[in-house]
């Protein structure tokens, strides 16, 4: 593809467009892409006008721009994410009856947990999880599951560089959260008490595809208080019934 005079190829212009769309931030107005995706006024109005013609980004009456449902229909198609939230839906409405809190489905993506669904009632606790929002390894219960079973090159990249901290209690030592994957391995599940909320507990348990390979973490969002003993068994119970959806037989 062509570059431009600053180098950025055509690929690169479109993929920063598209990331300036966040689960917060779901309308902007062309010249808003333009300055967040670091474009000229006039690139950024060009491409975002292609896009548009394609169908990937829409202009509503107002003439702000949002995500097209042609990129929607796109990226689901033949979609392995797709495949595994339609395999999980079931037993998470089951897990998320039951314990009547935040339940949540992610895979690994980009050394970050992305989060493909989330299952909540009025009355559940706080969570700052969002469908298609993601978070740290270190600092979320689903994180650290798909970190302890992860590839070593993955852990030991993860480990070796900086581990912000989200609250006091967020593990930010890479001889600490060592130590805390050998723990995620051995209990197999994750317990994340205040990790990203002071007010909750994150507890997580691993999926895996028909290979035994470990592809998600399923979740749910506890209040500190609670007790997790029921989590927990209604996880890995979801979790064994997501994986002979899949084709895993243990």
């Amino acid at each position: 593809m062509a570059n431009s005079p600053s180098g950025d190829s055509v690929t690169d212009r479109l993929l920063r467009v598209l990331e300036t769309f966040t689960p917060t931030r779901t309308v902007q107005t062309a010249a808003e892409i333009g300055r967040r995706a670091g474009l000229p006024p006039s690139t950024a109005h060009r491409v975002v006008g292609e896009l548009v013609d394609v169908g990937l980004l829409e202009r509503d009456e107002d003439r702000r721009i949002r995500i097209g449902m042609r990129l929607w229909e796109l990226a689901t198609r033949s979609s392995h994410a797709l495949r595994l939230r339609q395999a999980a839906m079931p037993y998470m409405e089951r897990v998320q009856g039951r314990i009547r809190e935040h339940t949540q489905l992610a895979i690994l993506e980009q050394d970050e947990a992305l989060f493909l669904e989330r299952l909540s009632s009025p009355d559940s606790g706080s969570n700052v999880t969002r469908v298609a929002g993601r978070l740290p390894l270190h600092a979320s219960s689903s994180g650290l599951v798909l970190l302890a079973f992860g590839a070593r090159e993955l852990q030991e990249r993860i480990l070796s560089g900086p581990l912000p901290p989200l609250t006091r209690e967020t593990i930010a030592d890479g001889a600490a959260l060592r130590r805390k994957l050998a723990e995620v391995r051995r209990l197999g599940h994750a317990v994340a008490p205040g990790y990203i909320e002071a007010v909750s507990t994150g507890v997580a348990v691993p999926v895996r595809d028909e290979t035994g390979t470990v592809i998600a973490a399923l979740s749910t969002v506890l209040r500190r208080d609670q007790q997790t003993d029921v989590a927990l068994f209604e996880l890995h119970a979801a979790a064994r019934d997501i994986e002979r959806a899949l084709g895993f037989r243990r």
